[in-house]
């Protein structure tokens, strides 16, 4: 069977390439389902591999394969941190949605044939992709492709948070960028669950967003007295773990110097070396790719560190992770309901003008591919 494929590529000539490619796809395997793809959404990290942190303001139009294609230029710096990827045609799209047309013999595979499901594993942004059945979440009858196609990504993320703040005993946790899909998400499972969060935007527009749905404690970066919001509202959580994509400039920085603040108020007496309470914050994207800049005012306990789904459920075990499934899949309407504020084809993902929309990462904003469109 054959199948368009979106596919990224980085050049020697300092350029990284987005196109279509058609590409066979072989019969399922006895584990495996073939899905023909009816949405998948673009996710930051869908971005990371179409596009590196290129600025897509730049995109320019080519074509490949008698189809439209996109180009953008690399800057020096970044042409040699991907220079290994140089000539390489990788497939994008981590997540997506549709109907399993065909099946292996496995019992597992069989009793998906027919069905809509949404699955992970790369790979998506196609008419056909073939998966495990494993990595399928079959969905009910009253969802469709489009309330099915985020079922991993951005659900799996935010409970990951939740989870990864149990684990590590803490007891209230930060988030960043917390507007997003994603952070809209996270607010919804703190507030089922009774965990205090602290939510970081950037703009009054957003505070009014997450206070109509809920959010107890909203603080606006954008604001003069932001960094004694911040204190504030740390103090009263007592919140030790954050979560922050935006990776660099100060933001890292003042969540542990606002911590600090509040762990000394609670010291019994004063120490030279600050509070020996743990502070944890974790970095999960790159919206800002300028260097994470610390002023290490905050004693000696804390730690800054990387945070990836993947390598959280290997964590995270198959008994947390089939209770994390279960939630996401009874919630899809509901708590780890996605919206999208763009829709777009296979070769629509590919017009510049597209490119420059999706690429920007703003809040509120998320492309659908619908393949057939």
């Amino acid at each position: 069977m054959k199948s368009l494929q979106l596919q990224s590529c980085v050049h020697a000539d300092g350029f990284i390439e987005c196109a279509l490619f058609e590409v066979d796809i072989a019969d399922p395997g006895d584990h495996e389902v073939q899905i023909e793809v009816e949405a998948a959404p673009i996710n930051p990290s869908d971005l990371g591999l179409m596009f590196g942190i290129a600025d897509t303001d730049a995109a320019e139009a080519c074509e490949r394969n008698g189809f439209p294609a996109v180009r953008v230029p690399l800057p020096p710096a970044l042409q040699k941190a991907m220079s290994t990827r140089v000539g390489q045609w990788l497939p994008a799209g981590n997540e997506g949605a549709g109907k399993v047309v065909a099946a292996g013999s496995s019992d597992m595979a069989q009793a998906l044939l027919g069905k809509r499901v949404g699955a992970f594993g790369g790979e998506f942004f196609a008419n056909y992709r073939n998966v495990s059945a494993m990595q399928c979440l079959p969905l009910g009858d009253d969802l469709t492709a489009a309330d099915g196609a985020s079922c991993f990504v951005n659900p799996m993320t935010a409970l990951g948070f939740v989870e990864t703040a149990r684990m590590e005993n803490h007891k209230a946790i930060v988030h960043a960028a917390a507007a997003s899909n994603l952070g809209q998400m996270l607010n919804r499972i703190c507030l089922e669950d009774g965990i205090p969060l602290v939510n970081i935007v950037r703009s009054e527009q957003q505070v009014a967003l997450l206070r109509g749905q809920g959010a107890q404690v909203v603080v606006n970066s954008s604001a003069d007295d932001f960094n004694a919001q911040l204190a504030a509202a740390i103090e009263a959580t007592g919140a030790t773990i954050a979560f922050d994509p935006i990776g660099g400039g100060t933001l890292t920085n003042s969540i542990l110097t606002a911590m600090e603040i509040a762990a000394q108020k609670r010291m019994p007496e004063w120490s030279r070396y600050g509070s020996d309470e743990h502070k944890q914050v974790y970095i999960y994207g790159m919206l800002d790719p300028a260097p994470s800049t610390l002023t290490r005012g905050y004693g000696f306990a804390w730690s800054i560190g990387g945070w990836l789904l993947t390598p959280f459920l290997q964590r995270a075990g198959l008994e947390r992770l089939g209770a994390m499934r279960g939630r996401v899949q009874q919630g899809l309407k509901t708590t780890f309901a996605s919206h999208y504020s763009d829709r777009t084809s296979l070769v629509g993902a590919l017009a510049v003008d597209a490119v420059k929309q999706y690429g920007k990462k703003a809040t509120g904003q998320k492309t659908l591919i619908e393949p057939a469109a």
